[in-house]
């Protein structure tokens, strides 16, 4: 029978990932919003934008040092209140500077968040033996769900952002505390993968290894940024909707992102990581070329809620790729690959801005487009169909009572 004790360290895990799914909805669909507060230009915001992701990563890198200390689940239980403070803070403000402060301790505390959350997320999918790392992810998009359909009813009801933010903190913070008293760790399981320990404690996780899944992990949130922190404003400026309206693209996006999650792992155990994956890519790219032509707001929609589909796989699918290849190292594997994330943020939405203002949205749309589709070619770094659980030591289903 699986241990008790990570059954309740996967259920409270869920929850953290829940909470960050709002947390970071609630900022994003409001950019517009905060841009008009702190009087930010469309010039100037891409730099905000990007300052984000770029302060995230130096904190993913420091989270890889600091967990071999203390561990991943001490590094997500303080840094999720942390999050959740500094999206306040966001809403608290009325000068510029304080706009930079808050979005930079926001970047801060998320780089520790995202990097501990998937590396306990990895750990515990490698002692459960079966592909559970999508479901996590399904609880991330399911907090999006909540997070933007707040958002859309501060906006619909013309509240400040900080009106809209502190009913949420004033219950997620506490909820997010206590469920953090149940986080755990799945420990390492036995055998080796294609890094064995040894080489990853002695010269560290392998770059060479790592790059492919990098690379996918950089394409899959240069596009997943260009929906969290474009869609509002494609839709708002380039589609004349309404600024109601402007925040329902994200949030069918998510709406779909929890879907395809949700069936996500059963994909994975019957198909292979790898078909999966390359499914996932051509849908995205498919829904990004839609995006581009969409002749008015609903078809605009209807085109974010397909990529929605499309890129749910592609980031759980890459860090359990990263936990398979470095079994004895998986924590530096993740931190590291985590950077990769924010490279995509740091690339996408400062290319799609400067592209959007050069030429145009529409064709900004493109280059996503084809990057997404490039990850076809990497897929085969997922592994074969017969690794189907994404981590080359899968186990009868029978110990899965979580």
């Amino acid at each position: 029978m699986m241990d008790a004790r990570l059954r309740r360290g996967r259920g409270s895990l869920a929850v953290g990932f829940f909470v960050q799914g709002v947390t970071f909805a609630l900022l994003v669909t409001r950019i517009p919003a905060i841009q008009d507060r702190y009087g930010i230009s469309d010039a100037l915001l891409p730099a905000f934008l990007a300052a984000v992701p770029v302060l995230a990563g130096v904190a993913s890198v420091t989270t890889e040092k600091v967990v071999d200390r203390v561990g991943p689940a001490v590094v997500l239980r303080w840094a999720q209140p942390f999050v959740l403070l500094a999206l306040l803070a966001v809403g608290a403000g009325t000068e510029l500077w304080q706009a930079a402060v808050a979005l930079g301790l926001f970047g801060i505390a998320v780089g520790a968040l995202d990097a501990s959350m998937n590396m306990l997320g990895v750990s515990l999918q490698r002692a459960y033996g079966r592909s559970i790392m999508l479901g996590f992810h399904a609880s991330y998009s399911l907090g999006g769900i909540v997070g933007a359909s707040l958002a859309w009813a501060g906006a619909h009801w013309h509240l400040s952002l900080f009106t809209s933010y502190l009913p949420v903190v004033a219950v997620l913070l506490p909820v997010a505390l206590v469920g953090s008293r149940w986080y755990a760790a799945g420990g390492d399981a036995p055998g080796a993968g294609v890094a064995d320990e040894a080489e990853g404690r002695a010269s560290g996780v392998a770059f060479k290894l790592l790059l492919p899944l990098c690379l996918v992990m950089t394409f899959a949130y240069i596009g997943d940024s260009t929906v969290s922190n474009w869609s509002a404003k494609y839709l708002q400026d380039v589609l004349h909707s309404s600024e109601e309206l402007a925040t329902v693209p994200y949030n069918a996006y998510m709406v779909t992102t929890l879907l395809g999650r949700a069936v996500g792992d059963f994909g994975v155990r019957r198909l292979g990581a790898a078909a999966v994956v390359r499914g996932g890519a051509v849908l995205a790219a498919l829904g990004f070329g839609l995006v581009a032509v969409a002749p008015g707001a609903w078809a605009g929609i209807a085109a974010f809620t397909l990529l929605g589909l499309g890129l749910s796989v592609l980031v759980p699918q890459t860090f359990a790729a990263a936990g398979r290849l470095f079994p004895g190292n998986s924590d530096a594997a993740v931190a590291r690959l985590n950077v990769f994330n924010y490279v995509g943020f740091l690339i996408g939405s400062p290319l799609v801005g400067a592209l959007g203002d050069a030429w145009s949205y529409r064709g900004a749309m493109l280059v996503p487009m084809v990057l997404v589709l490039v990850t076809v070619v990497y897929a085969t770094s997922f592994g074969s169909r017969a690794a189907r659980y994404g981590g080359g030591h899968e186990r009868p289903r029978t110990v899965d009572v979580g």
